[in-house]
């Protein structure tokens, strides 16, 4: 029995001296089988088999524990995420991207035209601005408000067009005023009668330069003894209703006919004066005269 133990633990020895260790892959730790020695048989034997059962438990813990911590931290292949529409009515599963199926027609709500013209022209004008927000709509009523603010200066700036205003009685009518004096002229195709208040044109203004007043929208029209003229005046003085029927009188020739205006306003027949008499001050004799100086 003696001899059988000295055989085998030379063995052992000699087998100790090539392969000094075996390794464990439990936890990484060595296991050396130097530390057999003085031991029986039978122990030797019993620790060496615990030693295979423990290693491969230690194998598969690792290789679960490599496996899972594989696919927790560090994933073979990417998790791939649909970002396109699709289908699902009718078991209908088509993974194709048909983006015209998707498309929803946008409600131009924003654009009120009556013309469709003139929609089409506000669309070519506005395509690149408007994209359904509420703030490229505000941005469209400003660009309204302001094409149509500028419409109407335009047409304002514009000259009104000017046509014929006769009565049933072929007569054109127009009203003048000078200081206090108040005049209405009526004018017709005639001899060039005139005729102020009832009264002979040369009888009721008997001053030469009065005369010449009133006739000037016929000198610059080029319609003298062309028309009779009928008017009725009255407040002021002479000088007055002479400058009240001669303004009378350029409007009414403009109504007659507006190819009349150009030259009556460049002479400044269609301007009415406002100079008026100016009031008496306190301390003057009138509104700027002064008393006489008395020295005693």
């Amino acid at each position: 029995m003696s001899m059988r133990q000295g055989s085998l633990f030379s063995a052992l020895q000699r087998a100790s001296q090539r392969a000094p260790s075996l390794t464990s892959l439990s936890y990484g730790r060595e296991i050396s089988c130097s530390a057999a020695w003085g031991q029986s048989n039978n122990q030797l034997t019993s620790q060496v088999t615990a030693t295979r059962c423990v290693s491969r438990a230690a194998i598969i813990n690792n290789n679960q524990t490599c496996v899972s911590r594989h696919f927790s931290s560090r994933p073979e292949t990417k998790s791939v995420l649909r970002l396109h529409a699709v289908t699902l009515k009718h078991s209908d599963y088509e993974d194709e991207l048909d983006e015209a199926r998707w498309d929803v027609p946008e409600e131009e709500t924003h654009l009120d035209p009556t013309d469709s013209r003139k929609m089409e022209e506000e669309e070519e004008a506005t395509w690149w601005l408007y994209d359904g927000t509420q703030e490229s709509r505000d941005v469209l009523a400003a660009m309204r408000a302001k094409k149509a603010q500028k419409d109407r200066w335009i047409k304002n700036a514009s000259p009104p067009v000017r046509v014929s205003e006769i009565d049933e009685r072929g007569r054109a009518y127009g009203r003048g005023s000078r200081k206090s004096a108040q005049a209405r002229v009526w004018i017709q195709p005639g001899e060039g009668e005139i005729v102020v208040n009832r009264t002979d044109f040369l009888t009721y203004f008997p001053r030469e330069t009065h005369r010449d007043h009133i006739l000037g929208p016929f000198v610059a029209s080029q319609t003298c003894g062309k028309f009779d003229v009928t008017a009725v005046v009255n407040g002021g003085g002479l000088t007055g209703q002479a400058g009240a029927i001669r303004l009378g009188l350029a409007r009414a020739l403009e109504k007659y006919n507006p190819d009349y205006r150009p030259p009556m306003k460049r002479h400044g027949f269609l301007t009415r004066d406002p100079r008026m008499v100016e009031r008496k001050k306190v301390g003057r004799v009138k509104a700027r005269k002064s008393p006489q100086w008395v020295r005693r």
